[in-house]
């Protein structure tokens, strides 16, 4: 039985509830109970913003995550505010480009990924969270990469739809990364 709690944070207008978002749906595509929960501050561009995501085989009780197994985190202030949250074996992962730290608990396994650098690099400066998803994806297993783009169709909106292809490669370029 699986119960994965998965927490994102970031600034707003990072992509921190669309990541959310696409991983609550690709859950959901492999049967899988799922959790969507997003948080964020009045100011939402610059505020702060997270959300809480549940993959489990079971049915969810309760939509908040205050331990979680993988925690993904776009800035520092998320990092200084989340790691100690972290359940011992779990995850973090970091985008190094912006977080230039490193995460100080020995007892959790930590990815750092230099994202807004390789997405600028990659004509997609938007998708960091794109390319952070696709390296949880890889290390973590809590969903699958195959159907990945059917999920992304399902989660980009009508008018956006000229990006699922560009939102596709950030993914796959955070799956190949290695370290």
């Amino acid at each position: 039985m699986a119960y994965t709690q998965i927490l994102i944070a970031g600034f707003g207008g990072q992509g921190v509830l669309f990541a959310g978002k696409v991983l609550a749906y690709k859950g959901l595509t492999e049967n899988k109970q799922i959790s969507w929960l997003p948080s964020y501050g009045p100011e939402m561009r610059g505020g702060t913003a997270n959300c809480s995501v549940i993959v489990s085989d079971t049915p969810v009780g309760s939509p908040i995550v205050s331990e979680p197994d993988i925690l993904i985190v776009m800035n520092l202030p998320s990092l200084d505010k989340y790691e100690n949250a972290v359940v011992k074996g779990g995850y973090v992962f970091a985008d190094s480009t912006l977080i230039e730290r490193k995460v100080e608990r020995k007892d959790v396994k930590a990815f750092y990924i230099p994202a807004t650098k390789m997405a600028r690099e990659l004509g997609v400066p938007t998708l960091a969270n794109m390319i952070l998803l696709g390296k949880v994806i890889k290390e973590t297993g809590a969903v699958s990469i195959d159907g990945l783009k059917d999920a992304l169709v399902k989660t980009v909106s009508a008018k956006h739809q000229d990006l699922v292809e560009a939102n596709l490669k950030a993914i796959e370029a955070g799956y190949r990364y290695e370290e």
